[in-house]
């Protein structure tokens, strides 16, 4: 068994090897406009993807404004001074393409994916909305509607959705973190097309983005389409963002939410440090979530799912892609007769033996070669490789760190892992919640189990 796992590791280690021998060539270079442009080849096959960033996020918006990021992400569909409402997106169609965007915390993002002959209509497309856009004040009411629309939907007849959504907004107090990216229903249906035209005048400008272009490319035949198309959108000026930071530790917070839920579960977040605040401790981070929820022979699923018993379904997450708080969190829903503060107790106690105790070789190995191997496997995709530089330099790190992640990863030693379990994993940075359903709801069961076990007992004599 043990040279099996042994020759697993090395065969899940050899295309990273592999990779980090012969690292993609990619080019990076910047319009007179401020627009950063970065150029990966690719060319297994003749398709490209093409993904727009932009530093602006939900993060970013003004108190009284959240969800203006995504609503505005909805805009950049509803045309332009050149192209009518939804003709955008049909015309990449005709020609094959696929496209869509995205809206996070930290940025949005827009792509498309297409055969690379039609490169140029792709570029000339995306220009024309980073200068052009128009909104009007009924499409912006009724891209407005559809995004509470899709709140309802996703969130709020969502009751485990609903439940992580109030829990996240106790997480990171006083941040951009504390809303949810969609936006506080109350203050969506108070948005205005003002708002969004000034949103778009103060972030859509070419300093503020970068443009990623992969797959079968070369910089010889990107660059002069690059300038044809957005050399002509003018620079306008960079808006000032704030720096990453790590905010103090706010404090341990415990709460119990009441949702509509059909059982109960146990939230616990640390607010811990990301990628573009401490990188080293970003990959050692990794690696504590990987021992702890890394496959069938992960710490969580080993002591507490197949060997406890304490619970039916337990996991262990890091979130450290981002400019500020990250977040390392744990949720566990409890076995039949187990409470909720046995559940918490159990998992404390696994992140108190990681802080008491570093892990082993043998669990080293098996996390590092199952992160990498992830990696490797995502890599494949150009879209996925898209995403890893866009992403990266979006939030202020070196794309090039890309390059390095095995490197990195293969740096961290058993003392990192217990050492930031022990200087991020503490109270004072915790956050734990307990969601259960409503107390009607509650003693409702309690009462129809009781008339059950009576009913039960009438039955037996």
């Amino acid at each position: 068994m043990r040279y099996l796992h042994s020759l697993l590791a090395v065969l899940l280690l050899a295309p990273v090897m592999a990779l980090a021998a012969t690292a993609p060539v990619t080019h990076d270079f910047t319009l007179d406009n401020g627009l950063r442009v970065l150029v990966r080849e690719d060319h297994r096959a003749p398709v490209a993807v093409m993904q727009l960033w932009y530093k602006v996020g939900s993060y970013d918006e003004a108190p009284g404004q959240t969800g203006l990021a995504h609503v505005l992400e909805h805009m950049m569909f509803r045309g332009t001074e050149n192209l009518a409402p939804g003709e955008y997106s049909k015309l990449v169609s005709r020609f094959g393409g696929e496209d869509n965007a995205f809206t996070s915390y930290d940025y949005t993002t827009y792509f498309a994916k297409f055969e690379v002959s039609r490169l140029p209509l792709m570029l000339e497309l995306e220009a024309d909305r980073m200068m052009n856009l128009t909104i009007s004040d009924e499409d912006f009411v009724r891209e407005r509607n559809v995004v509470m629309e899709e709140r309802r939907q996703r969130t709020d007849d969502n009751p485990n959705a609903l439940a992580w959504e109030r829990f996240a907004a106790l997480t990171r107090p006083g941040s951009g973190y504390a809303s949810p990216v969609i936006g506080w229903r109350e203050e969506l249906a108070q948005l205005q097309p003002q708002q969004a035209r000034d949103w778009y005048d103060t972030w859509y400008v070419p300093g503020n983005a970068t443009l990623v272009i992969v797959g079968d490319v070369t910089r010889d035949t990107v660059e002069p389409l690059v300038k044809r198309y957005f050399g002509k959108v003018p620079a306008g000026t960079d808006p000032v963002r704030l720096k990453p930071r790590l905010a103090a530790p706010p404090g341990e917070r415990h709460v119990t939410l009441e949702v509509p839920v059909q059982v109960p579960n146990v939230y616990i977040a640390y607010n811990v440090p990301t990628i573009a605040t401490h990188p080293d401790d970003f990959y050692a981070l990794s690696m504590l979530s990987g021992v702890l929820d890394g496959g069938y022979a992960a710490r969580i699923e080993s002591s507490l799912v197949r060997g406890s018993g304490l619970v039916t379904g337990a996991s262990a997450g890091y979130d450290g892609l981002g400019r500020g708080d990250g977040l390392f969190t744990l949720s566990a829903t409890p076995a039949p007769g187990v409470t909720l503060e046995e559940l918490e107790a159990a998992l404390e106690a696994e992140l108190d033996r990681l802080r008491n105790e570093p892990p082993g070789a043998g669990e080293m190995k098996r996390v590092r070669a199952g992160v990498l191997s992830s990696r490797v496997f995502g890599m494949d995709s150009l879209f996925g490789q898209a995403m890893e530089l866009g992403q990266l330099v979006t939030l202020g790190t070196d794309w090039q760190e890309a390059d390095r992640f095995a490197e990195a990863l293969n740096r961290v030693k058993p003392a990192d892992v217990q050492r930031v379990a022990r200087e991020w994993l503490v109270p004072q940075r915790r956050t734990v919640a307990y969601v259960v359903p409503p107390a009607a709801d509650a003693s409702n069961d309690a009462s129809n189990n009781a008339s059950n076990n009576a009913s039960r007992k009438g039955d037996a004599q």
